[in-house]
Formats: C-alpha cells, structure tokens, sequence
C-alpha cells in the first residue's frame, strides 16, 4: 500500500511510522520466538519505514531492538555498535527515555565486551538520564523502560563486570547486581510473570560470579519454578547459559543436581 497509494506528505509520514512501529513489534515477536532471520528481516524493514517517516526516536528504538538481538546471539561487538549507532542517530532528538534505554544497554553491552570504565561511565549516564522521564513526553515504544527495567538492565551490566574483575572489585561489582536486580524485582508488576524469571535468573548469574552456590541454587529454582507453563525460548537460553556458568562449580552435589534440572528443562523448552 506505501508503494502504490497516494497520499499527502504528512499523511506519508504518519504511514510509514507506523508502519516502522508495526515491523519492530513484529521483529520482536520473532526474536521472542526464536525466529532470528525473520526478526532481522523485520527490523531492517522497520529501520527503512522509519527512516522514511523520519522519526529518528522510532529508529533508535529498532536498533536498540536489533542490538539486544545481537547480544543474545553472542555478538557483543555488533550489539554495541548499533547502540552507538542508535545514540549517534538520535543525538538531536531523543529525549531522556530513549537516551536512558541506549545508555543502559551501552553500559551492558560494554561490560560484555570487557571495557568496565565505559560500562561503569555509561550505567550513570542511564540513571541519570532515566531521573529526567516525564512519562506524558515521551513515545509510547519507551513506556516499557518503567522503574524496573533499567535496575534490571544494570544490574545485569554489573553482573558482567564483575566476571570480568577480580578481587574487591569483583565483590563490589556483584553486591551492585544483586542489589539492582532485587530492586527490579520489588518493582516489577505482578503481571510481568516472564520478566520476573529473568531477573531470578540474574541473581543466580550473580550469585555464582563470586561462587555462592547456594543463593545461585535458590534463585535458579524460583526462575525454574516461575517459567513453567510458559512459552520460554528465551528465558530456555538463558537457562542454558546458566547451565553453562554452573560447570565449574559441578563437583557439588547441589550444582550437579541443579545442572541435571536445567539439562532436562533446556532439552525439552527446545
């Protein structure tokens, strides 16, 4: 219909954004799903409408869409630069949301791909950018960057880093993340079940960086315990990445039954 019909130039520009705004859902949906070719396919789609729409908050949002696609494919590098990319783009536009959500996923992103400082100097560009939302100024696509998201995003941020680190800074990047992602959790609504189990499954993450087993066990069952009956391709890669984190400590007894738990739930969430 945007290739055939006539239309006005601001009717044109209201269609492909919303347009872009349809393809990001639908990317994400994939992505969620597992689809991984058919969510980029639609997000680049997204990108072009959004482009032609001239909404470069919109935009900013596919790409940060597309970085977490990258992350979870294990391509920390790329998820970075499209962030960058994102932030570059937007630089005279977004407001505080937008600029809240890059930055967040910058300090993670960073954190992955082992620049702690960055990570350390973006995770306080994000809280203070996140203090300056006015929630009626915004686009609708930033209003699921709510008061847990970002504890949940940096928390998980420090939890890299704190891989990464050693010694003290190990410890007082792990205290961070545990107290980030307990606070996501407080926040959370009751009806953001699949969130929920994520953030468990970062505790657990956390808890096993500085090698407490049995806060890893714990947080690792709730997470398991939450994420029954739902669909879960994502959070059964994320179990299986925990289950991967596990291995060093598999001469447990607990570790070795939890990892026996996870081997099972990943081999038939799959």
């Amino acid at each position: 219909m945007a290739a055939t019909a006539s239309y006005t130039e601001d009717t044109g520009r209201r269609l492909f954004c919303a347009v872009a705004d349809l393809g990001s859902v639908a990317g994400w949906i994939s992505f969620d799903a597992g689809a991984h070719v058919s969510a980029q396919r639609l997000f680049i789609a997204a990108l072009h409408a959004a482009s032609e729409g001239g909404d470069r908050q919109l935009g900013a949002h596919i790409l940060q869409c597309m970085a977490r696609q990258m992350s979870h494919l294990g391509h920390a590098e790329d998820a970075l630069e499209l962030v960058a990319l994102a932030q570059y783009g937007a630089r005279w536009h977004a407001g505080p949301g937008t600029r809240a959500i890059l930055a967040a996923l910058h300090s993670r992103f960073s954190a992955l791909c082992g620049d702690l400082e960055e990570s350390r100097r973006a995770a306080g560009e994000a809280e203070n950018a996140f203090t300056r939302i006015r929630p009626d100024d915004e686009p609708p696509h930033t209003a699921f960057f709510d008061e847990a998201e970002p504890s949940a995003t940096l928390g998980v941020a420090h939890q890299i880093a704190a891989k990464h680190a050693s010694g003290h800074r190990r410890t007082h990047r792990a205290e961070q993340s545990l107290v980030l992602l307990a606070n996501a959790l407080r926040l959370r609504p009751e009806g953001r079940v699949r969130s929920r189990a994520f953030d468990h499954i970062g505790l657990a993450g956390t808890h096993l960086a500085v090698g407490e087993l049995a806060g890893a066990c714990q947080e690792t069952t709730t997470a398991l315990t939450i994420a029954e009956g739902l669909h879960r391709t994502r959070i059964t890669d994320r179990l299986s990445e925990l289950h991967d984190e596990t291995e060093p400590y598999a001469g447990s007894s607990d570790i070795s039954a939890l990892r026996e738990r996870l081997e099972d739930v990943v081999a038939t969430g799959r």
